[in-house]
């Protein structure tokens, strides 16, 4: 058998995983009695997998919907002074030789190694299942909101939190993230991470109680979410015992993991480990287990962001797994890392940022320009912006996107530049058709600097007579006065929501938008001003198409910018037509 195991591995990867792994004997959950005692299996150190005593102290029911949990006290091996550590998620335990589940819960602060174990019957019925629809705005102030929480109560028990590792990042990236990724069951640290491309290099097969490390994020800089393999069948795998992050079908490659060293700690102790070579793919990630399959390779995001700062100067180069939930906060967390590790975070400061970001079977990529400026945090600000576009489109359109690409520049300069609308103003009051208007505009900043711009404007021959409206304003007010906001509808087309994100406009220009208050309809992100009654009748019954009576019609738009400097504020004056 073993023969044939080493001949298939040579035409096949992981054939050899598939051959030698059999499901063990599993005791069900109805025939698991308080006092029965058994043996865990876990690492302790390196990646040699080691035995500790298992004490079954009674069943805990209706823990969830239709889920009950194992309650047993833990000993042997460091646990008398750890306790149930993060990294042992998914540690299987047997009684007799058969298995009956995998540690997936602890209680904080416990002065004892007492452990929830979750059935393994649980863990195999989490299925994969249709993702339920998730639709997001770009109004979100963070990312990790759309994740689920994790309860934080001494008196019941609570997942395992996950250790986090993230290699490559700077140390405020790991603070300023920690707050909202804890909050989601996550425990993130500067860690120790392979720093490389995952590659499809059959490795040692994985056994139950072994390391395994989910590779978000690799390259320059890497992130690896650690946990234990719970049950081998073939070429598929089971892990963790509880949720990752509850992201429902997803294509999250896994590696070995050697641990390094055991950390106690008062609250929760934790594994601390290293990632090693590539072992498959994670594709079911619910509420009792993640699950995936050995030797499936994960086609991974391509992801490149330069920078131009007075502190540095270079680029990073990294591949992203492929998720419409974790891809834009990876994107956030990488972009921010990048300005907090050579440019100031605290202070005024101001960011351009540049680039595309492209999907596969979509012609037209995403293009960002946009600047920031303020004094206090403005690398936040900007790693929001280059990754909520992607959050949008990933999370709204019909057909599931796949990100080909990303190609960022960030250029930081440690000075607020930033210039408000202060004054708005014509020389003439009244104007007629085939007449040209001057259009004076007055910006101040920060140290009494002005800036004033002049733009002309010639009103149409047979331009109806009336009240028109003259707004300067910045990029997202414009937005909204002409009703592109990010709010959500409905699910369009990949090609059609790329469209829109590529009509908002952002900060780095004012936008002269001369109007008249007549009706008009928005359809699919674009405005549809005074348009014909015939017209008009159809879009009427049209679904999805937005009367705006009370905002007016765009008649005209001018633009101009502050050389680098955002612009922000609005102003608007009326002018008279007249016949």
């Amino acid at each position: 058998m073993r023969i044939l195991s080493a001949l298939l591995s040579l035409v096949i990867p992981g054939a050899m995983v598939c051959a030698l792994a059999a499901p063990p004997p599993i005791l069900p959950l109805k025939d698991v009695r308080a006092g029965m005692k058994g043996i865990g299996r876990t690492v302790f150190l390196g990646t040699k997998i080691e035995n500790f005593d298992v004490e079954v102290l009674g069943i805990l029911e209706n823990m969830g919907p239709k889920q009950s949990l194992i309650l047993a006290r833990l000993s042997g091996g460091p646990l008398e002074k750890t306790g149930v550590m993060q990294g042992m998620s998914g540690s299987p335990v047997y009684i007799d030789g058969k298995l009956i589940g995998a540690v997936a819960m602890a209680f904080q602060f416990a002065k004892e190694p007492i452990a929830g174990i979750r059935p393994i019957e649980e863990m195999l019925a989490s299925a994969p299942v249709r993702r339920p629809e998730v639709r997001a705005s770009l109004s979100d102030k963070s990312l990790t909101e759309r994740l689920p929480r994790i309860e934080q109560q001494s008196d019941r028990p609570v997942e395992i939190g996950t250790p986090l590792s993230m290699g490559g990042f700077s140390r405020g990236t790991v603070e300023q993230f920690a707050p909202a990724l804890r909050a989601v069951g996550l425990e993130p640290r500067q860690g120790i991470s392979a720093g490389r491309a995952v590659r499809p290099v059959p490795p040692k097969p994985p056994e139950p109680g072994s390391m395994i490390s989910l590779q978000l994020v690799n390259g320059d800089m890497s992130v690896g979410a650690d946990g234990t393999v719970t049950m081998v069948d073939g070429n598929r795998l089971w892990a963790f015992g509880h949720r990752f992050l509850s992201v429902g079908n997803t294509e999250l490659p896994f590696t070995n993991a050697s641990v390094i060293t055991l950390l106690a700690n008062l609250n929760t102790s934790s594994k601390i480990s290293a990632s090693g070579s590539f072992l498959g793919t994670i594709t079911g990630d619910f509420n009792t287990a993640v699950s995936g399959e050995l030797g499936r390779p994960a086609k991974m995001a391509q992801v490149r962001i330069g920078l131009k700062g007075a502190g540095k100067t270079g680029q990073y180069r990294m591949e992203m797994v492929q998720d419409r939930i974790l891809s834009p906060l990876l994107l956030q967390m990488m972009c921010y890392s990048v300005l907090d590790g050579s440019e100031r975070t605290l202070g005024a400061s101001s960011v351009r940022l540049s680039g595309s970001i492209r999907f596969e079977g979509v012609t037209e990529p995403i293009t960002i320009d946009n600047v920031y400026s303020g004094d206090f945090n403005t690398p936040m600000v900007a790693s929001l912006g280059a990754a909520l576009p992607v959050a949008f489109a990933l999370q709204n359109t019909l057909e599931p996107l796949r990100i080909q690409n990303v190609d960022l520049t960030l250029e930081a300069t440690p000075e607020k530049k930033q210039f408000t609308i202060d004054q708005v103003w014509t020389e003439q009051k009244e104007v007629r058709p085939g007449e040209n208007i001057s259009i004076h505009v007055l910006m101040t900043g920060d140290g009494a600097r002005e800036m004033a711009k002049v733009l002309q404007y010639t009103v149409p021959v047979g331009a109806p007579a009336g009240t028109w409206n003259i707004t300067v304003a910045d990029g997202p007010t414009t937005n909204v006065g002409e009703g592109r906001a990010y709010n959500v509808t409905q699910a369009r087309p990949a090609s059609q929501v790329v469209s829109l994100l590529n009509s908002m406009r952002g900060q780095s220009k004012a936008y002269v938008r001369i109007w008249r208050s007549d009706a008009g309809y928005t359809l699919e992100g674009r405005e549809l001003p005074m348009p014909p009654p015939s017209v008009g009748l159809i879009l009427a019954r049209t679904p999805g198409a937005a009367v705006n009576p009370g905002r007016g019609s765009t008649v005209a738009e001018l633009s101009f910018d502050a050389g680098d400097a955002p612009i922000s504020g609005a102003k608007t004056i009326t002018v008279e037509v007249k016949e």
